[in-house]
């Protein structure tokens, strides 16, 4: 018996891939999404016999969003989970920054979201049920150097999660975040050395976290054992952060 069915944003990268991964093992059918047919096919292969379907798309262009999502609808009926893994960040000072950027990094972070949760809300509304999960990000509580603009969509996506939180509530929804912190992934791992190093002597653990650390969270949010739980920011950065 199928736990349901997941759409995945952003399902190609690092913490994407291993969230998709969790997520089938649990049992539920999961539709990744993401700009990179390349990648999706990969996933494929990597999952080949289970209950996975992909869907290119260019998510921060609204119309391809919302055509996703009824693409997905088509091929696997109601969608019962949202999980919004998707995002990208640069790392320099704001003064070095120029608004290509910015426009760019707000896009991926925030408006690709509002796209695709607009599209699959009034369903979950309609039936009273079904959860959403924002993968965040510690630097959106906190704010970091270098990454100014990605900080403030990150912080963007946790106010509008807990606003969400609250208008849905009364429909029985939930609605919370999660705020990976350093990652093992391609975009953290292709950072200066020099850079990394002083990252993780910071973090108390000494390390940074494995995508399937990361997945174990939204495995959980989107899991019945979170029902009593919305509105929420869970920070998964080994003492990073603590607040």
């Amino acid at each position: 018996m199928t736990m349901g069915t997941v759409f995945a944003t952003g399902a190609a990268g690092g913490i994407g891939e291993a969230t998709v991964a969790r997520l089938l093992d649990d049992g539920y059918t999961v539709v990744a999404a993401d700009i990179s047919r390349e990648g999706l096919d990969a996933l494929a292969r990597q999952h080949e016999g289970q209950p996975l379907h992909t869907i290119a798309a260019d998510l921060t262009d609204e119309q391809a969003a919302r055509e996703a999502v009824r693409t997905a609808r088509r091929e696997v009926g109601q969608i019962d989970r949202l999980v919004n893994l998707i995002g990208w960040f640069g790392t320099q000072p704001f003064v070095q920054e120029d608004s290509a950027y910015w426009r760019k990094t707000i896009a991926i972070n925030f408006e690709a979201l509002l796209y695709v949760t607009h599209e699959i809300l009034p369903e979950m509304i309609e039936r009273k049920r079904g959860k959403i999960v924002n993968v965040t990000s510690d630097a959106g509580k906190v704010g970091q150097s270098g990454e100014a603009v990605y900080s403030g969509t990150k912080g963007a996506v946790i106010a509008w999660s807990k606003s969400l939180a609250r208008e849905n509530a009364r429909y029985g929804l939930n609605i919370n975040c999660t705020a990976p912190g350093p990652t093992e992934t391609a975009l953290e791992l292709a950072q200066d050395s020099d850079v990394i190093g002083r990252v993780i002597r910071v973090i108390p653990f000494r390390r940074f976290a494995k995508p399937a650390e990361q997945a174990a969270m939204i495995s959980f949010l989107c899991g019945p054992d979170s029902d009593f739980i919305t509105g929420q920011v869970f920070s998964v950065s080994g003492g990073l952060t603590m607040i």
